[in-house]
């Protein structure tokens, strides 16, 4: 069974001994859809040159760039050790010979993609969604892998998300993974970040992503570590469960931090 760990030494002692620790990114190594700080950047970079790190995450891999890749200035052999998981494990890619590589991608045909869309129109009628007066962007999303809803816009500020997330998540984003998941019976449908939610093909969530990880990486499930924000029951990390790999639950991106900066000061 996979283990839930709470004490700050046991996060420590827990993240020292894997081979492989795999983070969310929204939420543990960032703020929602914000660019990386530089010195989870830097603790970043000095961790890769410890472990096989992967990170996994809604995002589609232009945002992964923006958000995370672009801004770390790691010694470029260090990559070599960093794997990435757009659209929550719906896709992979690893660095070989000095670049970025896709090794799969489970991409939406269009007559799924139009399937979707047809039913996130009806569902968000359905669950009384009022476009806000003020949006940030899209608010649906076609990631490729994954098709997103986001309720203000994909890149609407933290501030607002966490605002709306108060005041509507249970009034209308839990029934809307509902009714989409009624809709959609042969799909993965699961509410992601602050004011998202998610569709992948079926059985193309963050437990597939590890399960890639293990075949890809050649790892055993004991050789994990998976550390996200929303492990609880219906968060958006909270598939990694199902495959019995360890986990850490943390409150946010500097509980995070301080993860990754106790285990670098560790003595060996």
């Amino acid at each position: 069974m996979s283990n839930l760990i709470s004490d700050s030494e046991k996060k420590v002692r827990l993240f020292s001994g894997k081979k492989v620790i795999v983070f969310d990114l929204d939420g543990t190594l960032t703020e929602s859809k914000t660019a990386v700080s530089r010195e989870m950047a830097s603790l970043f970079c000095r961790l890769l040159a410890k472990k096989k790190v992967a990170v996994m995450g809604g995002g589609n891999y232009p945002q992964f760039k923006n958000q995370f890749l672009s801004l770390l200035s790691c010694p470029k052999q260090s990559y070599e050790n960093f794997f990435m998981l757009p659209v929550s494990g719906g896709s992979f890619y690893e660095f070989r010979s000095g670049k970025w590589k896709l090794v799969y991608e489970k991409t939406l045909s269009m007559a799924e993609r139009k399937k979707i869309l047809s039913a996130f129109e009806e569902s968000l009628k359905s669950v009384g969604y009022i476009v806000p007066k003020k949006v940030y962007g899209k608010i649906i999303e076609d990631r490729g892998s994954q098709i997103t809803f986001s309720a203000l816009g994909q890149k609407a500020p933290v501030a607002e998300k966490e605002k709306w997330n108060i005041e509507n998540n249970i009034k209308i984003r839990r029934k809307l993974r509902l009714n989409m998941k009624k809709r959609l019976p042969g799909f993965e449908v699961r509410m992601g970040g602050l004011t998202s939610v998610d569709v992948t093909k079926k059985g193309i969530d963050k437990a597939y992503g590890i399960n890639m990880i293990i075949k890809l990486l050649k790892v055993a499930k004991k050789d994990i570590v998976y550390v996200g924000d929303a492990l609880y029951r219906g968060g958006n990390d909270s598939a990694v469960k199902k495959t019995g790999v360890d986990t850490i639950q943390v409150k946010d991106e500097k509980e995070t931090k301080k993860i990754i900066q106790n285990f670098l000061s560790r003595k060996k």
